[in-house]
C-alpha cells in the first residue's frame, strides 16, 4: 500500500508522457542538423539554442530571483556536469539517427541505457540516491525492454528502402 504523499499523480504521468514526445522531436531534430553538418555543430546548435532561451527566460524571471532562491540549497558541483552528457548525449543521438538504427532504435537502445544505468544507480545509491535493492520485477522490466529494443532494430527494418 502506498501513503497518499506517494501516489501517483496523473499530471506527472503525463509531464513524463509529454518529455518523451519532445525527446524524441529533439532526436529527430538534431539528428537532421547532424546529417547536413556534423554531430558536434547539432550539439553546438542545440546548446546555443537552449542557452539563448535559457538567457530570455532568466531575464524575465529576474524580478523574482529572491523568491525563486529563498531557502534552497546550492547544488553539488557534479550537478553541473550534465551539460557535458547532454552535449555527448545530442552528438551520439545525432549520428546513431542517421544510420540504419534510424529515429526508433535509436530511441530503444537510448531507454534501455537509460533504465540499465538507473537501476545501477538505485542498486549503488550513486550521486547520492537512496540505496535500493533490486527486484525480480526490475529485472523483468529491464528485460522487456531490452526485448522490446531488439524487435524494434532487428525487425523494424523491413519498411526501409
Amino acid at each position: 500500500m502506498t501513503s497518499s504523499a506517494e501516489r501517483l499523480n496523473p499530471l506527472h504521468l503525463l509531464a513524463a508522457f509529454g518529455t518523451g514526445g519532445l525527446l524524441t522531436l529533439m532526436v529527430y531534430f538534431n539528428g537532421e542538423l547532424g546529417r547536413y553538418g556534423n554531430a558536434l555543430f547539432s550539439s553546438w546548435a542545440a546548446h546555443g539554442t537552449g542557452t539563448i532561451a535559457a538567457a530570455i527566460l532568466l531575464a524575465l524571471l529576474w524580478r523574482r530571483r529572491p523568491a525563486i532562491a529563498a531557502g534552497k540549497p546550492r547544488a553539488p558541483l557534479w550537478a553541473y556536469l550534465g551539460g557535458l552528457s547532454g552535449g555527448a548525449t545530442v552528438m551520439l543521438t545525432s549520428t546513431a539517427v542517421n544510420t540504419p538504427l534510424a529515429l526508433a532504435g535509436t530511441l530503444a537502445l537510448g531507454l534501455a541505457g537509460q533504465v540499465v544505468f538507473s537501476l545501477a544507480a538505485d542498486r549503488w545509491g550513486l550521486f547520492g540516491l537512496p540505496r535500493r535493492k533490486l527486484s525480480l520485477r526490475d529485472a523483468g522490466a529491464l528485460a522487456l525492454i531490452i526485448a522490446g529494443s531488439a524487435l524494434i532494430i532487428l525487425f523494424g527494418m523491413g519498411g526501409a528502402a
